[in-house]
């Protein structure tokens, strides 16, 4: 069987600018508090979101969504 196509990968710069320009320092405290997006650490240090788990978490976060 066929391996899909690699899921896009966002850099936080990206993730904060669909997120409405929200603060990296925001984006961090959730991580703290285990709110934001599951992210992917590179060998480098540096954090990925995948855009679909990006589009779940706001999906799962819209008003009336089913819990």
């Amino acid at each position: 069987m066929a391996r899909e196509k690699t899921a896009e990968l966002l850099a936080v710069r990206q993730v904060l600018e669909e997120l409405g320009g929200i603060s990296r320092r925001t984006f961090y405290r959730w991580r703290e508090l285990r709110l934001a997006p599951a992210c992917i650490r590179l060998p480098n240090g540096e954090l990925r979101v995948r855009r679909d788990v990006l589009n779940d978490w706001l999906a799962e976060r819209a008003e009336g969504a089913a819990s």
